[in-house]
């Protein structure tokens, strides 16, 4: 009897995944070495000078502690960068027609020779894994995309895009990275996608820099991930102006930040400033509006018309203000009735800012004291001045009279209905001033809104910074009896550390270059806001006006373009929704084009043959703990719970007491939270509800049903919504 032995084949998928890690372990090899020597540039930074003098420094001495301290810092930022990039930090391979074989990852790495081992994803080597297809495929035969689990190889995807050139042994593996990627489960934090960016997407990516870069598109087309990408790319490619001179990201809200939070630094960089729309004032005011209006108060706050109001308001002298200034001079008493100091208080504001006017307006107080002294106060005019400015009676009027007001302290003013009455006149209806009113009277017990912060910003351009108490800006000359010092310092040293404030300095930051996300949901208001932090700077804004919750579109476009001015425009827009299935997507545009015809509608290329559930609640809030119990069974990653604001809170502690398993991957959020992020599962509970307090009604509905990246369901009270297109 004879035994046939079958010799057995290599599995093709193991034998290529063990070529990529002995790859992917030489690189990390060579990033620990990476990691060593940074760690040892610090160490020689610190041990470059050391001094136990504690009495002077020598000018060269001086030179050395300059010179450590920029070691450390060099030194500092390249380990943050190594230590943050050890998960997958090799992601692509390009197999060229000519032989060559080239890596791409998060960061470049080169070997002892100074040879690329990974091509960094923002350097023109690297171009071809993004713009490269089969009609145009830039000298690659195949791209290869690895996915990694820290330093371990545990899945290929390939793409054969010139079969003419490929070698008969050229292992292809895989349905695709782009739907692989897709279909995995989400988290609680957006991933990036440099692995997987598609051509258009590259393309606004890499856009020059210089003047506007408008992103448009549907939902789930990754215009949010496309601009972070950007930011990333902007600051590889022109590296001297954007880390020096920043970038700022704005979002529409805390939520959506912490979801985006770790793409930049993933994409390695960290040298970016991220800020929700109500914190962008957070540079010269010490609070930051997190709390959201209702729509129609939202409407009134965020509109140009508040323009005028806020202007009248700072010219509005405070109500228990002194009505005249009565001084006894060589015992003669000169006094300045109230129309004479409304007078002087007018042509003082036309030519400078309430905080910054006091002095202009003690020196105009003389002046019209002087014209009005009687002939018996026989003295020079430097004599008079110094006799006047010493009486007490004019200091106290002064600080009465032109007090120093903080912004805030301004808006609380408008909680008064007869004053918001009086300074809306010609600007806003009477019913927008009750709104007004209505909507800062919790100010000081609540904090500003999200709205709010627009209109403080506002009046800090208008009033000025509120100048610090004189005893933080005056120098003692003489030293504490517990001062540093250890030798004699003459008054002119320390006086020449101390910072003159320019008056015409700008209280607020500016930046390079200025990201904005959700751009249709930017009030006018908010426009002027930003203006004042990119004056000078790039812009890329992202937004897609199907999805916007702001009412009055147009005057939002006049503030757009008022900004945009004369600069360069260059447009793109993203047509492929890779978020949203087929079915979940055709439902949600049915919703969108009755009420925006004009809608941009993207393509759905993803399919689950799951329909989404249109469900009715008979007992509403045990509903939505059964559906989202259901929803949890039914996907892997997050379940995100739309809710309108009215019942958030009801339907946050109905899900807490339920104690669900999975509970962790539950997000409640409302449909204003939820612009911009993705979750496998969504119910939308009472869409109709969402529809009435949304400032973007219908439209705001739209952004909620097309979060899901797996499964809808909505969730109507007693009957069927009025929402629900025909047929559905």
């Amino acid at each position: 009897m004879t035994l046939l032995v079958t010799e057995a084949r290599p599995d093709p998928l193991a034998s290529e995944i063990a070529v990529e890690q002995a790859h992917v372990d030489l690189v990390y090899a060579r990033l620990g070495e990476a990691t060593r020597s940074a760690q040892q540039v610090a160490t020689a930074g610190r041990s470059l000078h050391s001094s136990d003098r504690e009495s002077y420094v020598r000018e060269e001495d001086g030179t050395r502690l300059y010179e450590r301290d920029v070691f450390a810092f060099q030194s500092a930022k390249r380990l943050a960068v190594l230590d943050a990039e050890h998960e997958g930090l090799v992601f692509g391979r390009l197999d060229r027609t000519d032989g060559e074989v080239r890596y791409v990852g998060r960061i470049g790495v080169r070997d002892e020779d100074y040879e690329p081992l990974v091509i960094d994803w923002r350097a023109p080597a690297a171009e071809p894994f993004y713009r490269a297809t089969p009609t145009q495929p830039m000298q690659v035969v195949r791209r290869r995309v690895l996915r990694c689990q820290g330093p371990t190889v545990v899945g290929i995807e390939d793409d054969l895009l010139d079969s003419e050139n490929a070698d008969g042994g050229l292992v292809v593996i895989g349905e695709g990275a782009l739907m692989a990627a897709l279909s995995r489960a989400r988290g609680h934090q957006m991933r990036d996608i440099v692995a997987t960016i598609q051509a258009e997407q590259d393309e606004a990516i890499r856009a020059p820099y210089q003047g506007f870069t408008l992103i448009s598109g549907g939902p789930g087309t990754g215009k949010t991930v496309v601009g972070l990408h950007r930011a990333a790319y902007l600051l590889y490619s022109n590296r001297r102006r954007f880390e020096s001179g920043g970038v700022l990201v704005v979002g529409p809200s805390r939520v959506f930040l912490n979801y985006i939070e770790r793409v930049l630094p993933s994409l390695g960089e960290e040298s970016v400033t991220l800020r929700s729309m109500g914190s962008v004032p957070s540079d010269v005011l010490a609070v930051t509006g997190e709390r959201v209006d209702d729509a129609p108060t939202a409407a009134v706050k965020g509109s140009l018309r508040m323009l005028p109001v806020l202007k009248r308001l700072v010219l509005e002298p405070l109500a228990d203000q002194p009505l005249e200034l009565r001084v006894v001079v060589q015992g003669q008493v000169l006094v300045l009735r109230s129309g004479q100091l409304a007078g002087i208080r007018r042509d003082v504001l036309s030519h400078h800012k309430l905080n910054a006017g006091r002095e202009a307006a003690e020196k105009a107080l003389l002046n019209a004291l002087w014209r009005s002294r009687p002939r018996e106060v026989d003295m020079e005019r430097d004599e008079f001045d110094d006799v006047v400015t010493s009486l007490a009676s004019f200091t106290t009027f002064g600080h009465a009279w032109w007090p120093s007001v903080s912004a805030t302290s301004a808006l609380r003013r408008l909680s008064d209905p007869a004053l918001a009455a009086r300074l809306s006149e010609g600007s806003l209806e009477r019913a927008e001033a009750e709104l007004l009113s209505a909507g800062t009277a919790d100010l000081d017990r609540l904090g500003p809104t999200v709205a709010d912060a627009a209109l403080l910003d506002e009046l800090v351009h208008l009033l000025g910074p509120v100048p610090a108490p004189p005893e933080e800006n005056e120098t003692s000359l003489f030293l504490d009896a517990d001062s540093e010092y250890a030798e004699i310092v003459t008054t002119a040293d320390r006086l020449s550390v101390q910072r003159e404030v320019d008056p015409f300095d700008l209280p607020h930051r500016t930046y390079a270059h200025v990201l904005i996300d959700e751009a249709q949901d930017v009030t006018p208001m908010q426009w002027r806001m930003l203006r004042r932090r990119g004056a000078s700077a790039s812009w890329t804004i992202v937004g897609d006006g199907a999805q916007s919750s702001w009412p009055d579109a147009a005057e939002a476009d006049r503030a757009l373009r008022e900004i945009i001015g004369t600069a360069p425009v260059r447009r793109f827009r993203m047509s492929t929704n890779y978020r949203s299935p087929a079915e979940v997507f055709d439902l949600a545009s049915r919703v969108v084009v009755e009420a925006y015809p004009e809608a941009d509608l993207p393509t759905a290329v993803r399919s689950t043959g799951v329909e989404p559930l249109l469900a009715v609640a008979q007992d509403l809030r045990r509903d939505v703990v059964e559906q989202v119990r259901a929803l949890l069974g039914q996907v892997d990653g997050t379940v995100g719970v739309v809710c309108p604001p009215s019942r958030r809170d009801t339907v946050l502690a109905d899900l807490e007491g339920a104690a669900l398993d999975g509970a962790d991957r539950i997000a409640v959020v409302t449909s204003l939270e939820s612009k911009g992020l993705e979750y496998d599962g969504v119910l939308v509970v009472t869409p109709d509800d969402v529809v009435a307090e949304s400032p973007g009604g219908v439209r705001s509905l739209y952004v909620s049903l097309t979060r899901p990246t797996q499964r809808l369901v909505t969730l109507d009270e007693g009957r069927p919504g009025r929402w629900r297109p025909a047929g559905a």
